[in-house]
């Protein structure tokens, strides 16, 4: 079976719904022989990732991760991620935290690319 190619223009698009619409594509949810346990022959483009509209309010939103250890709680804005990674990193960390957590995410966040 061959490579099935999906392409999404992010141009004036929430980030949300581009990242929910990239996900199922990713997953799978798409096919008719969907598995949880199946990692498919899908490559999803995301165009224009720096064209993508962000509430101006939204830019105070925190991202928290916290490394185990005391005082390990780190927090950013979604301004600074933006300032370091770009709207595309911050799409792919959007992308990221809607696939489950299990073995194949590594697998599957591989197919995707972001052009900005």
């Amino acid at each position: 079976m061959e490579k099935k190619i999906y392409t999404i223009d992010a141009t004036g698009k929430k980030m949300g719904r581009i990242a929910t619409q990239a996900t199922a594509l990713l997953i799978g949810k798409n096919r008719v022989d969907y598995a949880k346990n199946k990692v498919f022959d899908v490559q999803v483009i995301i165009e224009n990732a720096s064209k993508i509209d962000i509430f101006e309010g939204k830019l105070k939103t925190e991202y928290k991760r916290y490394s185990g250890f005391p005082g390990g709680l780190h927090e950013k804005s979604m301004a600074q991620v933006i300032d370091k990674k770009g709207k595309g990193g911050l799409l792919k960390i959007a992308i990221s935290g809607m696939i489950p957590r299990n073995k194949l995410k590594s697998r599957i966040i591989r197919h995707l690319i972001i052009k900005e």
